[in-house]
């Protein structure tokens, strides 16, 4: 096949730190993208991404030797070099660190190119290339924007060398302009607070943002005073005296916990006032070094679009306050701006600067599809399935007569399980693997976190509103757009009610804020998703039938699994959750599956043992 058509198929990895991924491009072109976690069922898993490897090439419907390149995200020597040189630094307590290290790096870190030829068992034909680990986060954020030109930001706890760096896009081009380096990095000082709070480094970063609005900034200026020396344009330098992840295993250092005078929270404590004003002090200085270095940007470009990647862009909220001060026209974010997000944006570099294939950015369309890059499954699939584990079901071949179903399911109050189309590729659910409810409802919040996600109360849940209509209930221009759930912005005046300024804490739940409560965070705030027909016409179609039963565009979008679980992937994954929780209804593409009707499915204790703490 390869060169019949002039076709260049490259493979993109990423691998072997969180959350591996795999995805391929032709001539440009996002064919297929997903994480190792989806089908390995491991949350975050970090292993060679070799199923998600199988899906791509599958899906784009090649062999291997129709590769035309491989290409891993990072380059492994040039990390290596960096936990050498920080190890010597912090002799003699960085010589545990390093040697504790040195098995991963001697099997496998070092030899990615043995790794990939091994798992290809000789038969690749193809170059196989590496990327810095920023450079594919730029490339990640930039060619599939829909712009022309573009500043490119990108924060994230740390690559080889680079934290933080910003370039400009032009066309095929993307040119680097300055970075700061490891140790001093936002991502990090972000983790440093989501460990002292006793969430899980690398994974707990966004309860400790759901978490903020609950507190008041007390900390800020001791933060800025003490850790941080930020400068006018942005630029930041951490005190390291207060951090421990250069030289111990804990992120934040004695010297942190007399800062504030409190020992660190443990997993299971309960969650104290004190918590949730260092949650929102945190968020407040990111806030700040974020918009300071938009703003330098800005200046220093002129350009009217920006592009964001790296872990720190999935941080709503400093989205939200981007967007909120006007410094670009246009915001685009990646939806998988954290590693996996680098295997696309590896791939997309050398389809670009090897192969030199040219854009046709308009200005107006992104070429991310939606995000929905992931396997999709057919009916005889599903049907295999269901009689695998004696389900009962109907099917609703009419699309406008399912939604109709789901809709009036939704204002009856049911949970719904919907499982439609190629799988979200992100750790976002865009309505392909999702939970779906009433977000008029104000007790939905509570039973959605505690019946059917089993995590914490103060976890606040996403709309998804239809495109044309989301300023109508949220503080967003018309012609703006929030696809991917990766903008935190106010509820509109027009749906607000009034608050008791009295509430503290996790009282502040009990209020019933706008009249969608379900989604409306306890600072009047929602992280949103915007539907439009186009990208995804199903999902359009169930939020414009609950509108015309309800007159409320918006319901409530959650990610398909329970806490500890990877989103659910194929029918299986689904059905299993389905059973395993408090979902009312199971919608796999036209098959619905009442839970009264089902007989009682085994295995539960072994499907909790599968589960990790997150």
């Amino acid at each position: 096949m390869k060169g019949s058509f002039n076709l260049n198929y490259v493979l993109g990895i990423s691998a072997y730190y969180h959350d591996s991924a795999a995805a391929i491009v032709c001539d440009g072109e996002i064919i297929a993208a997903a994480q190792e976690e989806r089908f390995s069922r491991k949350k975050h898993d970090a292993s060679f991404p070799k199923q998600a490897i199988e899906y791509c090439i599958k899906e784009a419907n090649i062999n291997i030797e129709d590769l035309d390149a491989v290409v891993f995200y990072e380059k492994p020597f040039l990390k290596f070099e960096r936990i050498l040189e920080t190890s010597l630094a912090f002799i003699p307590k960085g010589a545990d660190i390093f040697i504790s290290s040195m098995p991963s790096w001697v099997k496998t870190k070092l030899f990615i190119p043995s790794q990939i030829e091994k798992y290809f068992e000789k038969k690749l034909n193809c170059p196989i290339y590496f990327t810095s680990h920023h450079k594919a986060h730029q490339a990640s954020a930039f060619y599939p924007s829909a712009f022309k030109e573009a500043a490119i930001l990108c924060m994230d706890g740390v690559g080889e060398w680079d934290t933080t760096s910003w370039g400009i896009g032009i066309d095929e081009d993307i040119a680097i302009k300055q970075k700061i380096e490891y140790p001093h990095s936002l991502g990090l000082l972000y983790s440093t607070f989501t460990g002292y709070l006793g969430f899980k480094v690398n994974s707990g970063e966004y309860k400790l943002m759901g978490l903020a609005p609950y507190g008041e900034a007390k900390y800020k200026n001791l933060i800025l005073d003490n850790l941080v020396d930020l400068k006018d344009d942005g630029s930041f330098w951490l005190n390291m005296k207060y951090f421990g992840y250069n030289n111990s295993r804990y992120m934040y250092s004695k010297e942190l916990i007399e800062l504030f005078k409190k020992q660190p929270r443990k997993e299971n404590d309960e969650l104290t006032q004190f918590d949730m004003d260092i949650a929102a002090s945190i968020q407040e200085v990111t806030n700040e070094i974020v918009l300071k270095i938009a703003r330098y940007i800005k200046k220093q470009t002129n350009m009217k679009n920006l592009c964001l990647a790296g872990g720190c862009a999935l941080n709503c909220t400093a989205n939200g306050k981007i967007l909120k001060e006007k410094i670009f026209e246009n915001i685009w974010i990646q939806p998988a701006s954290g590693d996996a997000g680098g295997a696309l944006g590896a791939a997309l570099e050398i389809s670009y600067k090897i192969f030199n294939k040219k854009r046709n950015a308009n200005n107006k369309d992104d070429f991310q599809k939606g995000s929905y890059l992931g396997p999709c499954y057919c009916e005889d699939e599903i049907i295999k399935v269901l009689n695998k584990y004696h389900a009962v079901y109907k099917k609703i071949n009419n699309d406008d007569d399912l939604n109709k179903f789901i809709a009036k399911s939704i204002t009856q109050g049911k949970i719904i399980g919907y499982f439609q189309g190629r799988m979200e590729f992100g750790p976002r659910a865009l309505g392909a693997r999702s939970i779906l409810a009433d977000a008029r409802d104000l007790k939905m919040q509570k039973k959605l976190n505690l019946a059917i996600k089993k995590r914490e109360s103060f976890r606040p849940f996403a709309p998804s509103c239809l495109e044309e209509d989301a300023f109508e209930y949220f503080n967003i221009e018309k012609n703006q757009k929030s696809p991917y759930m990766l903008l935190t912005l106010d509820v509109s005046d027009k749906i607000k009610k009034e608050n008791d300024e009295n509430l503290k804490g996790l009282e502040k739940l009990k209020q019933e804020l706008s009249i969608i409560p379900a989604v409306t965070h306890v600072d009047y705030s929602s992280r949103i998703q915007t539907v439009n027909k186009k990208d995804n016409p199903k999902y359009h179609g169930v939020i414009n039938e609950f509108k015309k039963l309800t007159g409320t565009a918006v319901i409530v979008n959650t990610s398909f699994n329970v806490r500890g679980e990877p989103i659910v992937c194929s029918p299986e994954d689904a059905f299993k959750c389905f059973m395993y929780s408090d979902i009312d209804i199971l919608i796999l593409e036209n098959f619905v599956l009442l839970k009264e009707e089902q007989n009682k499915l085994d295995g539960f204790e072994e499907y909790q043992k599968t589960l990790i703490s997150d």
